[in-house]
């Protein structure tokens, strides 16, 4: 018995936790789905047949999250047969056979180097009614050679490699992920031709270390040359990448992302930590003064460039004096905006058993201050801009702030938040169109402009918003194999970005 009426389609729902990859790995998830037949559960269907966790190992409590959803879900599960349960990603590569351990209403365990499996494995433990785990210790197929479906229409994850070769020792994803697969270039021009061929405008290179790519095929300046490629394809209009290591950035990087003019002004660069005792004891391996050195060469190429990054306070160890040296970065940085993190304990990292764990009222009151630190500085970043005018991708996922006013949101070219009036082109512009308008104020967090927009382009991404049309992608956009040597990455012309 099934939860879907004879004939029905059956239903799912992907609920996703964690980081960029996660959502790009969601993405694929769904599109395997619809692809098998399913359909995508409405949002207030409370009982879709297929619900799938795509799990993170790394955020605090993540396994604590898992558990108690899994728990909220059991009844449910009980009141309909047939109904099944699925739990990937990193916490589900981590724990393995011990999910269904705890919580044996769960149907199906799969890691996270087989997204692929999963259909199979919904109807093998459907067909043997008994649980399926799956976990591969290595990567066979690429993620993004898996079909899609997209959250956005106007903006795209592509991923151009999956793990990471290096130790921190508060993380745990090499363990998960594995070691670094680069994807051959390309392939990832491929996938980002196809996207635009559908409309989008913006892509985000992604990777756990994204300069770091091509150390599989010994081209230390293969992402550079990634980069300027990505300047020659027709109607893409925006190029992001996350995540760089400081201990990969190399000068090329900073010259493409400079003179290729469709490569963003922004840059998410983790800092982690200020102090080089610190930053030794997590074993990253750049000290601050190689940290801000980048940083000058940036906006030595690029004034108007946005850096963020990522900040850990309470490390094991961490001093008084340490944790001046952090906040002595950050006012020398001058980033526009700062994740940061409260340490905490992750099972099976070296920091977890190290000595001078702190206690939770001591980072708590560091972690305050370098919150007022932050936004003191963002703030005054932002001010900068006020009088500015900005470029605006408007986007569905910052929210319209009011239906009756036709204030809408978007991100700016350098990434930053941007609430602005429609004026007189209410109605009209669509997540995915293009707003030029000036900034009126400045908050924080993000940018006010509340006077009449100065243009609104309408894009071929906006069209699909507007019809509703979800975004998919096939499978396989080149052959297979997707994992090993390199194909060659065409000359850019370069040309000076104006923006």
């Amino acid at each position: 018995m099934t939860t879907a009426a004879a004939g029905s389609p059956r239903t799912y729902q992907v609920r996703t936790y964690g980081c960029q990859m996660n959502v790009h790995d969601s993405e694929r998830i769904s599109g395997l789905l619809e692809q098998a037949g399913y359909v995508r559960a409405a949002e207030a269907d409370e009982q879709p047949d297929v619900v799938v966790f795509n799990t993170c190992a790394v955020r605090e409590n993540a396994d604590n999250r898992l558990y108690g959803n899994l728990g909220h879900l059991r009844p449910v599960k009980d009141r309909h047969p047939g109904m099944q349960i699925a739990v990937g990603g990193c916490l589900a590569q981590k724990d393995r056979g011990e999910i269904v351990r705890k919580a044996p209403w769960v149907d199906v365990v799969f890691g996270t180097h087989n997204i692929g499996s999963l259909p199979v494995l919904l109807e093998r433990a459907r067909h043997n009614t008994a649980a399926e785990v799956e976990i591969l210790e290595s990567l066979d197929v690429f993620p993004s050679t898996l079909p899609t479906r997209r959250e956005s229409t106007y903006a795209g994850w592509v991923s151009i490699s999956v793990g990471c070769n290096n130790t921190c020792t508060f993380c745990i994803v090499p363990s998960l992920r594995g070691k670094e697969k680069d994807r051959r270039p390309g392939d990832v021009l491929s996938e980002v031709r196809a996207l635009v061929d559908e409309g989008v405008l913006e892509v985000t290179l992604l990777g756990q270390n994204v300069n770091s790519y091509g150390v599989e095929f010994g081209d230390r300046y293969a992402f550079g040359k990634l980069l300027r490629a990505c300047g020659d394809i027709d109607g893409l209009e925006r190029v992001r990448f996350t995540s760089p290591h400081p201990k990969d950035f190399t000068d090329d990087v900073i010259a493409a992302m400079a003179e290729t003019p469709n490569v963003c002004h922004s840059l998410h660069m983790p800092l982690q930590s200020g102090s080089d005792d610190v930053l030794r004891a997590m074993r990253r391996s750049y000290r601050s003064e190689k940290y801000l050195g980048i940083i000058e060469k940036v906006r030595a190429a690029m004034p108007d460039a946005a850096i963020t990054t990522d900040i850990i306070v309470g490390f094991p160890g961490e001093t008084d004096a340490d944790f001046e040296k952090t906040l002595d970065v950050v006012r020398a940085a001058r980033f526009s905006s700062a994740f940061t993190f409260q340490y905490s304990k992750r099972p099976g990292t070296p920091a977890a058993t190290m000595d001078g764990q702190l206690p939770k009222q001591v980072v708590q009151e560091r972690y305050e201050r370098l919150i007022a630190t932050v936004e003191e500085i963002t703030w005054a970043e932002n001010r900068k801009l006020v009088g500015e005018t900005v470029e605006v991708l408007v986007a569905v996922g910052e929210g319209r702030k009011d239906e009756r006013t036709g204030r809408m949101s978007g991100r700016a070219r350098d990434g930053r938040l941007v609430h602005f009036d429609a004026g007189s082109f209410a109605g009209q512009i669509r997540p995915g169109d293009i707003v030029h308008t000036t900034v009126t104020y400045a908050a924080p967090h993000h940018l006010n402009a509340d006077g009449e927009p100065l243009s609104h382009r309408r894009t071929r991404a906006g069209d699909a918003a507007e019809a509703g049309r979800a975004p998919r992608t096939p499978g396989v956009l080149l052959g297979l194999p997707t994992i090993g040597a390199p194909a060659a990455v065409p000359a850019s012309t370069g040309g000076c970005a104006a923006h």
